[in-house]
């Protein structure tokens, strides 16, 4: 979907094709709270999955406003520990250990065997590179992320990873994506994001003057010629030119 006056897609111009990373490429297996839940009750918590999870979304969540305020979007990576263990420490707040459960629930998603390619993302990549695009990463992650996708098949043939924590800032602001462009040496209207988020990845990489198409895996309301379903779709889509305005 386009905004009125947007410029078109010109796909046939595009050299280098980033993917965010969490909901695009990988999901964590088990799942979050289910995660946390294990490690909590290792440590005496009594709140249920249900319990953590509705704790972690508003944790989370407060932790993305104060992203938003003016100056909020650097990052680094203290920024990032301070980050989760804020997150884990408003989740948690019925044990008596609150670091050391933060500091098994940072291992453990650092750890690649937690998680799990989506189905779509090895063929997709591997026909990508087939047509000679030059893929990478671009993620509001940390350092762990380096970990995560050199344990996991596809990823760990990626030209470029971009992560927030490294760049000094955190998509959505601007300077992610000309930190990204720079390293790259490719002019911003020849990348293509991909990614799950219409704010964070869709909006603010077309405001950056980047290609962009948003993956809607759940079916929304975001239907257009800049929207896909599923990874699957991408590379005939762009071999035709289909996602041309």
């Amino acid at each position: 979907m386009r905004a009125a006056g947007d410029s078109p897609l010109h796909t046939r111009f595009t050299a280098a094709i980033l993917f965010d990373a969490v909901g695009t490429l990988i999901y964590p297996d088990p799942p979050v709270a289910a995660a946390y839940s294990v490690v909590g009750r290792r440590h005496g918590s009594k709140l249920t999955e249900a319990q953590i999870g509705e704790r972690f979304r508003q944790a989370f969540r407060g932790e993305e406003e104060l992203d938003a305020r003016p100056g909020g979007l650097r990052t680094d990576e203290e920024r990032e520990l301070r980050r989760w263990r804020t997150i884990v420490g408003r989740v948690f707040d019925d044990v008596r250990d609150r670091e050391a459960v933060f500091a098994e629930l940072w291992e453990h998603f650092a750890q690649p065997g937690h998680w799990r390619l989506f189905d779509d993302v090895a063929a997709t990549w591997q026909a990508l590179a087939a047509q000679g695009f030059k893929l990478g990463i671009a993620s509001n992650f940390d350092g762990r992320l380096r970990q995560v996708c050199a344990g996991l098949g596809r990823l760990d043939r990626c030209d470029c990873l971009f992560v927030s924590s490294e760049l000094g800032v955190r998509k959505p602001s601007p300077d992610f994506f000309s930190r990204a462009g720079e390293a790259l040496q490719v002019a911003a209207e020849r990348i293509l994001l991909v990614g799950d988020d219409w704010s964070n990845d869709y909006l603010a990489a077309r405001g950056a003057g980047w290609q962009a198409v948003f993956l809607d895996r759940g079916g929304g309301e975001r239907a257009g010629a800049d929207s896909i379903r599923s990874l699957a779709e991408l590379p005939a889509r762009l071999d035709f030119g289909l996602l041309q305005a």
